[in-house]
């Protein structure tokens, strides 16, 4: 069994979902997951010039000390993330490699104008959530519409899918 390490960082308005999360993620993966605390500073990750906070750097931060013992390191995050040659990124993974991050900062309703929905943003962080660490488990972008696995370049993107992995992702998951 994989052992999965889910880090919350800037969560505390949100810990209760992102301890939730640890249960779910060990039912649908092939992990045990557990919770735990930070070890590095995240602002190590934050780019001033641009006011968010880089993922890449963030998923080197994960992989060193602590992580070492664990197969997988999920940090999860509410601050806004972004890669260079994007404006933000709801999560970025290592491809078949043991990190990856997720960040609540736009899957949250209220940024885009709605009222706070508790449910839709557990929903989209479990989707994505999955999503990453099924890159780093060595999974592509799939071309099923309802596949976890599909590429989501926008919130509604990821409400269109389900938090399920397809039949042929899921074979190659397991």
């Amino acid at each position: 069994m994989t052992r999965l390490a889910v880090v919350p960082i800037y969560v505390s308005e949100h810990s209760g979902l992102v301890r939730g999360l640890v249960p779910l993620l060990a039912r649908l993966l092939p992990a045990d997951g557990e919770l735990v605390t930070p070890w590095f500073d995240p602002e190590r990750a934050f780019d001033a010039s641009r006011g968010q906070y880089h993922s890449t750097r963030l998923l080197a931060e994960l992989l060193d000390g602590p992580s070492a013992g664990y197969d997988r390191v999920l940090g999860v995050t509410s601050v806004d993330l972004f890669i260079p040659v994007l404006t933000y990124v709801f999560g970025e993974a290592q491809l078949d490699g043991r990190a990856a991050a997720v960040s609540l900062h736009r899957l949250r309703p209220e940024a885009y104008g709605l009222p706070v929905d508790d449910a839709l943003l557990s929903d989209r962080l479990l989707k994505e959530s999955l999503h990453e660490l099924g890159h780093t488990f060595g999974l592509l972008h799939c071309l099923e519409p309802d596949c976890v696995m599909h590429s989501s370049t926008y919130v509604e993107d990821i409400d269109l899918k389900s938090a399920a992995f397809c039949g042929d992702c899921r074979a190659r998951l397991f």
